[in-house]
């Protein structure tokens, strides 16, 4: 299992644009993938509603797992979304 820790670069956080974009690549990356806000419990990454459950805002940190063979590529890949700000 990998695991990454990173800050949200989207300048009003995991709202619905930005966490849908995630969602379905987090869904069509073919790990399992889970996000966490601080200590919090982690959430699916693929559900929508639990990624927007976690009231995530710009700044804050989130720690992403990932388990599967491409575990770290697939965590480069979301992670570069999560650093993005998508509100540009």
């Amino acid at each position: 299992m990998a695991e990454r820790t990173v800050r949200i670069g989207s300048s009003h956080g995991l709202h619905a644009r930005p966490a849908k974009l995630f969602t379905q690549a987090a869904s069509s990356s073919g790990a399992s993938v889970t996000l966490a806000k601080g200590s919090g419990k982690p959430v699916n990454a693929a559900s929508i509603l639990g990624v927007i459950s976690l009231g995530v805002d710009h700044g804050d940190y989130v720690t992403l797992t990932a388990d599967g063979d491409n575990a770290e590529q697939v965590l480069d890949d979301l992670a570069e979304l999560l650093v993005t700000d998508h509100d540009e």
